[in-house]
């Protein structure tokens, strides 16, 4: 998913509460609606998640999603439906189609380029959540790589069931890649509350999904992020109708990042070679099977050069 630019908005101002909530911001990816929930300027990372896009979700007739190929560096891109369906195509010669509860998980490592296509049968009421993990130093130069997981454990928590998608959860692990200590939860709720386990070395966020959530007694509904620190060992989380949140989770970063498009690196030279190749398609990318338009943008506004890509 392209990011469109690490432009950030004033109106992510945190509301004091119990925890901190911190509205997104609205935007348009792909010709779809999407809430940006990270990075905002009250708070870029939560762990090692570093972008998180809610999709949807789209209205009946309404237009389909669609990314042409694009480039990432040094990040792990995350997919997840709740409704809906998406063809990915990569350079690594990846054709895989993802539906609801399935998960799709792309490593960019040194340089990986992707699509993202509506399908012909599938394309109303697309939702779900894009999310970014910041890959560590030890792996983020090293081969990218591409993996589908159409099943992935449970746990039953009596109000709400959690799906582990990355990292370990309540004595259940993922078999999701993981290039840092960080987890990715959905929790679904009926009506009722239940307590959530945590990892006190962890930082987290409740990303919303559908329906509106008490968190420790704070309401949180879809048009925000709900930031908790380091140091619990339990969230409260409460309902009186249905209602879906993503819980993110990890130990806090210790480096800096820098964020361009669609790439993550630690400077930003790192960024203006990464865009030079892609501009240029000298092959780091690689090349993507995809019958929509190649993606391109002018270059970050630091570079001297600021190239636009092939004319």
């Amino acid at each position: 998913m392209t990011a469109g630019g690490d432009e950030l908005h004033a109106l992510d101002t945190p509301r004091r509460c119990d925890l901190e909530v911190i509205d997104g911001r609205a935007a348009e990816v792909g010709g779809i609606p999407v809430r940006r929930m990270l990075p905002l300027r009250a708070r870029r990372t939560v762990g090692a998640w570093c972008f998180a896009d809610r999709m949807g979700p789209t209205a009946a007739g309404g237009r389909a999603l669609n990314v042409g190929p694009h480039p990432h560096i040094g990040l792990q891109t995350v997919t997840w439906l709740l409704g809906g369906s998406l063809l990915h195509r990569d350079s690594l010669g990846s054709e895989q189609v993802i539906r609801p509860h399935q998960l799709n998980l792309m490593t960019a490592g040194n340089g990986v380029s992707h699509s993202e296509e509506a399908l012909s049968d599938s394309s109303d009421h697309l939702f779900g959540i894009q999310l970014w993990v910041a890959q560590p130093e030890r792996t983020r130069h090293g081969e990218a790589a591409f993996e589908h997981h159409g099943e992935l454990p449970q746990v039953d928590l009596g109000a709400a069931v959690a799906t582990v998608l990355v990292g370990d959860f309540a004595g259940t692990s993922s078999p999701a890649r993981r290039d840092t200590d960080h987890a990715g939860v959905e929790v679904t709720l009926r009506s009722g509350s239940v307590e959530l386990p945590l990892e006190a070395a962890f930082e987290y966020a409740v990303v919303p999904l559908d329906g509106t959530v008490m968190v420790d007694g704070c309401h949180l509904s879809g048009s925000g992020i709900g930031y908790l620190g380091t140091g619990r060992d339990e969230l409260s989380l409460s309902a009186t109708t249905s209602a879906r949140v993503m819980l993110l989770g990890g130990r806090p970063l210790e480096e800096e990042l820098v964020m361009w498009w669609n790439y993550v690196a630690r400077d930003r030279a790192e960024i203006t070679a990464a865009h030079e190749s892609w501009c240029s398609e000298d092959g780091r990318f690689g090349h993507v099977a995809s019958p929509l338009d190649r993606i391109t943008v002018p270059g970050p506004s630091w570079a001297p050069s600021n190239p636009k890509g092939p004319q």
